[in-house]
């Protein structure tokens, strides 16, 4: 058959249904009729199976759709099954079929009535199947998710290495290799290892100008999202979090607070996996809770939004699972919670991987870091880091909606790049940061670059915080490139030589800091995940009263309310000590103790401006199913040592004193004497009291600095923090 002759636009019809392509799926179907080696990288929605599906069906013989997941294969099963009055047009061949059911795809195989064959990387491996293959007419092979053959790639899988070999010796066919996310690095690894480095580029842009994105500090996390949902009420969403055990807590949580939710999670048998993952596609509940194994190929075009409840460890991750929201065109609302705590975890999980792992995880961790704390428009951060510019600000994300104050960055700028310069453009973006601002940790000190004149040149500037977005957005502007292949060290580019010849005016912005809590009256008032903005006039007369609070009970002010909480009060205007109590960090205990105050000014605040309160101000809550806080608070009460907690719970111990925290947080009283006494001594103990008595902040970080990084740990620091705040605030 001449395929050059055909009018692909009927088959597109007779098939799909469709009147007209989308963006460049036409030019890649042609390609891949003319049997060249085809890459093809195109945002989630853009229409990546079209690509595959449509000259698989025209050409002859059977095309090999490589894809990792079962879930995903059953679900592009039916689709195709669907377009079609013969079941045998498509088929898949893992694990799940019985030797009957397999025995009858090959039979449909060898018959040519099977357009589509979907295998596992590790089925196509199996002896069996490699041997049946040979005797096939394969028509091409199609690689998808192919970012999961690279060490770069967000979901890197070694059995994805073996697929170039395995079609070596089945039987050579083009190659389409298809992928939502990659970076140039990723892509060029992709291309390299499938032996496809002649192969035509298709490269549709990044940008989802629907998808509206937002990152908050994490506090209180579940109540937030419960008054999120009702705001949105009848709309379909998805919640990722890192652990199945979190997946199983907050689908609870919700349901008991009457949003139709269900987990999904590679724990849980297939058969409950599907048939929850058919439920969210029938629209018999709402919202999915899931770990990262959910999503991939699921062709749900109205997620109206996706929730990040933890920061996920890559960039390219992050931007895949947004992108399964309003794939319709239509709204797209990410919001993702961040904690440096949570990213400080996520670096301990990769110390038992081998050097360049790490080397590789850190990187990406920080990229994802890097975009959380940025306070420039999210969209050009997101489309910079895939190698996409774009012009202007997208006017769609919180950076755009509410900017942070702008600097003049020119002289900032030509520091960093002199510093760069003098290093000798061999060193990351972290360290670079740290030299500029005057902070000799031991790297620093290694490279005796501590005695460079130019250490601490930028510290009159800003901290390392601040430097971090000077680099940052340098790296967006041009002026600097990094080296993939050298981990991430900053090179100066062809444009960055010549503006530091020729400096111009340039605007920055500073990046946000979600450990401060200070109290700046100029700060700005951050907007409310619930839609509604804080109200700045009654936010302003409770950080009064806070800071009056606080004098008068001879604390500091973050031992009665941190921002945050001050921040939904001045959203929800709660008037009874109860509706106190679901207040954003606010626990029975410190409603009764502090609270009678502050419901009575907003009470009265009320009543005065005539405002219409929001009326779903309570969130039940859901018995933990560990009953880990009871056993810790009866534990400590019969002084049994921490580290026999954490072995009787398995739990490692930032965990535990992340449970204490918030058991003290929410009121209740915690005496650790009897360990504290025993792991720091009494000197030690006073200067950690007297610093968090004059403390602005209880930042952990602005204590280590204070104290000492050499003299204190951060466990250390923390149970420090936990003593001082029970026996102050309680």
């Amino acid at each position: 058959m001449n395929y050059n002759e055909i009018n692909l636009t009927e088959y597109l019809h007779k098939f799909f249904g469709f009147d007209r392509f989308k963006g460049e799926q036409e030019a890649v179907v042609k390609n891949v009729l003319a049997g060249r080696d085809t890459f093809v990288l195109m945002p989630t929605g853009g229409g990546k199976s079209l690509c595959y599906q449509l000259p698989s069906l025209i050409m002859e013989g059977t095309a090999i759709i490589i894809s990792p997941l079962i879930a995903l294969m059953k679900n592009q099963v039916d689709a195709m099954r669907n377009i079609s009055t013969d079941e045998c047009i498509a088929h898949f061949l893992n694990s799940s079929l019985s030797k009957q059911q397999i025995m009858q795809v090959k039979d449909d195989i060898l018959a040519g009535k099977t357009k589509l064959l979907y295998v596992a990387p590790e089925s196509l491996n199996k002896e069996e199947n490699m041997e049946f293959l040979k005797q096939t007419k394969i028509s091409f092979y199609a690689i998808d998710e192919a970012h999961c053959i690279s060490e770069w790639g967000h979901d890197f899988r070694p059995e994805y290495r073996r697929i170039r070999p395995i079609i070596e010796e089945i039987g050579r066919s083009p190659i389409i290799a298809l992928t939502a996310t990659a970076t140039p690095k990723v892509q060029h690894d992709i291309q390299k290892n499938l032996g496809i480095t002649d192969a035509d580029i298709f490269k549709s842009s990044f940008y989802r100008p629907n998808l509206y994105y937002e990152v908050r500090p994490k506090l209180d996390v579940d109540k937030q999202i419960v008054k999120f949902i009702k705001q949105n009420k009848g709309k379909s969403g998805i919640i990722y979090c890192l652990s199945r055990k979190k997946v199983e807590e907050l689908a609870d949580f919700l349901n008991v607070n009457d949003i139709k939710a269900l987990p999904y999670h590679a724990g849980m048998d297939s058969q409950t996996r599907s048939d929850n993952q058919d439920k969210f596609l029938m629209e018999e509940v709402d919202v999915i809770v899931a770990t990262i194994a959910f999503g991939m190929g699921i062709d749900k075009p109205d997620v109206r939004f996706v929730i990040h409840y933890d920061m996920p460890k890559s960039l390219e991750g992050y931007y895949q699972e947004t992108g399964r929201a309003g794939r319709d065109g239509g709204e797209g609302l990410c919001i993702a919670f961040y904690s440096k705590d949570d990213m400080k975890k996520l670096e301990k999980f990769m110390q038992n991987k081998s050097v360049s792992e790490q080397e590789i995880g850190k990187q990406l961790l920080a990229e994802t870091i890097a975009y959380a704390e940025t306070s420039m428009c999210r969209s050009k951060m997101l489309l910079n880091y895939f190698g996409e510019n774009l012009e202007e600000p997208c006017g769609n994300c919180d950076n755009c909606r509410h900017p942070q104050q702008k600097f003049q960055g020119k002289q900032a700028i030509i520091k960093a790049l002199k510093v760069i310069e003098i290093i000798q453009e061999k060193f990351k973006t972290e360290h670079v940061a740290k030299v500029l601002a005057g902070e000799a940790d031991s790297q620093v000190k290694t490279y005796k670059h501590h005695k460079l004149d130019i250490f601490g040149c930028g510290e009159d500037d800003g901290d390392e915080n601040f430097w971090n977005a000077v680099l940052r957005q340098a790296l967006v502007h041009g002026f600097l490139s990094k080296d993939i292949e050298n981990y991430g060290t900053l090179k100066i580019t062809k444009e960055g030589k010549e503006y530091m010849k020729k400096p111009y005016e340039i605007e920055l912005t500073k990046n946000h800091d979600y450990d401060s809590d200070e109290d700046d009256d100029e700060q700005a008032v951050p907007h409310s995940m619930n839609g509604g903005a804080s109200d700045p006039e009654l936010f302003k007369m409770l950080k009064d009263l806070r800071k009056k609070v606080s004098k008068q009970r001879n604390v500091p002010p973050f031992v009665i309310f941190q921002d945050p909480s001050l921040e939904d009060m001045a959203v929800q205007y709660p008037i009874t000590i109860d509706e106190l109590k679901q207040i954003v960090g606010v626990g029975q205990g410190k409603a009764q103790k502090f609270g009678k105050e502050f419901v009575e000014l907003i009470r009265r605040y009320v009543q005065e401006k005539e405002i219409e309160r929001p009326q779903d101000m309570i969130v039940k809550s859901v018995v933990s199913r560990s009953g880990n806080k009871v056993y810790i608070i009866q534990s400590i009460d019969r002084k049994i040592d921490l580290e026999d907690i954490c072995e009787a719970k398995q739990i490692e111990m930032d965990e535990l004193l992340s449970e204490i925290e918030s058991i003290i947080n929410s009121g209740t009283k915690l005496n650790l004497d009897y360990f504290i006494d025993r792991v720091i001594d009494d000197e030690r103990q006073q200067a950690a009291y007297d610093y968090f008595d004059h403390a602005e902040t209880e930042s952990i970080d602005d204590a280590m600095n204070e104290l000492g990084e050499d003299d204190w740990t951060e466990e250390e620091l923390r149970l420090m923090r936990i003593k001082y705040i029970s026996e102050k605030g309680h």
